[in-house]
């Protein structure tokens, strides 16, 4: 993806009120401090250990902006990104079998973000195909070598930290892709399911073991030793890492039977408490704060839970901290102005002729101000929704030289849409 297409896509993004997958460094300000720390334990410390860190953010606070960042920071620091919804009928927590499946279903590369890849058919399947030919050494082809096969084998089977059924598959994958690897609809019947084992899809325990030689399935038992063995393969095939995004769903806690919501806590103290044996992953966890003091789902009611995470620090998130606060992340107009003016560059490589129409710096500046007095500090929603889509509205009335109306009507205008 070219800058220029890139550009086009985020204020086209931004234009309808969406925030963009892709790009959000070109014009975001905040949490750089924060960042920053992040960028060290990815280099640094990630592939040693596991790491785990909580985000605490009310609605309209701005997690999911923050992940877009921290995508963007990842996929840059050689590591590949997982951004899983927790909720209560996929991914629940009191289930990790379902948790691990939607791990897998969800891992992206920079290949196919840096392609603009919103959605793939089948993400694991791209990343199992892209082991093969890094662990062989040749570069990305439609088909495999059989001594190329046998090189990526090879270094798949010497790894101690996974497990054998794991390798089986991802072996068997491979093998989908040799030049005489047989009928093409056979191999592709095949891969996908070698991918519906990875998530717990697998039917037919037996015919499984008949065609793969495996001897077990996804299940309750064996989902967090999976997810190591996940963690393993992925550092072998040359990435620093995976970054685990959890975004806790509203309510998703307060919708469970009192004894999945501890079985559930339990899943979620055993990963802290092993935490640290999964080298090679970097697990974040987004949820409110209902999540830490809710007098009846909050992990209040379960001690040696909330002794192990702790309340958010009314401080500004730092990486150490165990919980990121975005709820303490103070924003002043300076960071709204220089947002603005970020997003003035990123329109003028979008439409690099409308240079002349556009506000200089020094009206963008003050057009923030104004719209800005329109906000109350009560509002339930977050300013920065209507600072993007007010600049560009300003941007594109004087890009088409009509006279923008003035900030309080624009204001009230995006607050009605948003509210609709």
């Amino acid at each position: 993806m070219t800058p220029k297409i890139e550009a086009k896509k985020i204020i086209e993004k931004l234009r309808e009120g969406i925030p963009p997958r892709h790009g959000v460094e070109r014009y975001t300000v905040g949490n750089e401090r924060l960042l920053s720390g992040i960028a060290t334990m990815l280099e640094d410390d990630i592939s040693e250990m596991g790491i785990i860190r909580f985000i605490n953010g009310s609605w309209g606070a701005g997690k999911t902006h923050f992940f877009r960042q921290l995508c963007s920071l990842a996929y840059n620091k050689g590591c590949l990104v997982s951004n899983v919804e927790l909720g209560k009928d996929s991914a629940t927590l009191n289930k990790f079998e379902s948790v691990f499946a939607a791990i897998v279903r969800a891992i992206t590369s920079k290949a196919a973000y840096d392609a603009g890849i919103d959605a793939d058919a089948a993400p694991f399947g791209r990343v199992l195909k892209e082991a093969a030919f890094s662990l062989a050494d040749i570069g990305e082809a439609d088909t495999l070598p059989q001594d190329a096969l046998s090189t990526a084998r090879n270094s798949l089977m010497r790894c101690a930290g996974i497990d054998i059924d794991f390798k089986k598959m991802a072996s068997k994958y491979w093998e989908t892709y040799l030049i005489d690897s047989g009928d093409a609809s056979d191999m592709e019947q095949s891969r996908g399911e070698i991918l519906q084992w990875f998530t717990g899809e697998a039917g037919n325990t037996a015919a499984y073991r008949k065609k793969f030689g495996i001897s077990k399935g996804v299940k309750r038992e064996n989902a967090r030793t999976l997810l190591q063995s996940l963690a393993a393969f992925i550092k072998l095939a040359g990435h620093k890492g995976l970054v685990i995004l959890f975004d806790e769903a509203e309510a998703s806690y307060s919708a469970m039977r009192k004894a999945a919501l501890r079985d559930a806590h339990n899943n979620l103290l055993a990963l802290i408490n092993t935490a640290d044996e999964l080298e090679g992953l970097f697990l974040v966890y987004a949820t409110t704060p209902d999540f830490f003091n809710d007098p009846k789902h909050g992990i209040d009611v379960y001690g040696a839970l909330a002794g192990r995470i702790g309340k958010p620090q009314n401080t500004e998130p730092r990486a150490r901290h165990i919980v990121w606060n975005l709820d303490a992340v103070q924003t002043e107009i300076a960071d709204y102005q220089t947002a603005a003016l970020k997003l003035r560059a990123v329109y003028l490589l979008a439409e690099p002729g409308t240079a002349s129409m556009l506000p200089n710096d020094t009206a963008v500046t003050k057009y923030v101000v104004e719209l800005r007095e329109n906000h109350s500090e009560y509002a339930n929603i977050s300013f920065w929704r209507i600072l993007v889509q007010g600049v560009i509205r300003l941007f594109d009335d004087c890009a088409d030289g009509v006279a923008p109306p003035p900030p309080n009507t624009t204001y009230n205008d995006i607050m009605e849409r948003i509210r609709e």
